[in-house]
């Protein structure tokens, strides 16, 4: 049994939410490259050089990639032979996001009642996932996720016999229909199956996996073309100004679900998808 005091969650945290915040991970950045090469329009290269010459300040700089610093999603991985002290997990994660918001000077951006409106002032409560996986080590991934293009999330829940044709063509026009809000070129994350909840879980997670690299399985990477084609086809373009680089990938997700059922969410990124990651 491994001990880790709780003060090294919260330090961790803290560091992970300005790296996330100041740099994109190197797929991402990367994609940019992939991405004006691609792209046929001559405004559409404008941007992605307009985009590649802010994440480039942003990184030299330590300065936010964009003014929404977003919800502080986490995705936690705590091994079972790992003996946390010093206090709650919860708080310390919390802990840490509030030191990473106040002291990278990123915006808070967060209300404590989805009605009373009030800002908590220090990006605090996190969005946290946790998973009790084996080893003796704790994971953190902190993944912002900016209000823009949170907002263009989408669930359906469609019936057993929908054909992945018919799915990967509603995903597709989920994300053609969010036009210029989520701030494109996007990355698309699919959650399928499971309950809605859990759909919606995956869909985040999905976020994660590296930019370009498509699905293991030959069904799920051929949704994922599928998707992609037409979205790219739609000429909504980088930041919806037209052209034919509309998202640069699609991850999906699938899990185990009830024989009557056969959720599906859709979680946009903008094309500052950030996360950064780190281990105890």
């Amino acid at each position: 049994m491994r001990e880790i005091n709780v003060s090294e969650v919260t330090a961790l945290v803290r560091r992970l939410c300005m790296e996330a915040n100041y740099r994109l991970p190197e797929d991402v950045a990367q994609s940019f490259e992939t991405g004006r090469a691609a792209e046929q329009s001559p405004l559409g290269r404008t941007i992605f050089d307009e985009m590649i010459r802010n994440c480039k300040l942003a990184c030299e700089q330590d300065v936010p990639i964009c003014q929404d610093t977003g919800s502080a999603v986490i995705f936690a991985e705590v091994g079972q032979d790992v003996h946390l002290t010093g206090g709650a997990f919860e708080d310390a994660v919390n802990e840490g996001v509030r030191q990473g918001y106040v002291d990278g000077y990123l915006r808070k951006s967060i209300v404590s009642d989805p009605l009373r409106r009030v800002n908590t002032d220090d990006n605090t409560p996190a969005m946290l996932h946790t998973r009790i996986v084996p080893g003796e080590s704790v994971k953190i991934i902190v993944a912002p996720k900016g209000g823009g293009s949170e907002n263009m999330s989408a669930m359906k829940m469609f019936t057993p016999a929908a054909t992945k044709e018919v799915i990967a063509d509603w995903i597709a026009d989920t994300v053609i229909a969010a036009g210029s809000n989520p701030c494109p070129p996007v990355i698309i994350g699919v959650g399928l199956g499971g309950t809605a909840d859990k759909a919606a879980a995956l869909a985040k997670e999905a976020l994660l996996r590296p930019v370009g690299q498509f699905s293991e399985d030959p069904l799920y990477a051929e949704m994922e073309h599928r998707i992609l084609d037409r979205v790219n086809a739609s000429g909504v373009g980088p930041q919806g100004l037209g052209g034919t680089v509309t998202a640069l990938s699609c991850a999906i997700l699938p899990f185990a679900t009830h024989i009557a059922s056969l959720p599906c969410a859709v979680s946009i990124g903008c094309h500052v998808t950030r996360h950064a990651e780190g281990t105890l």
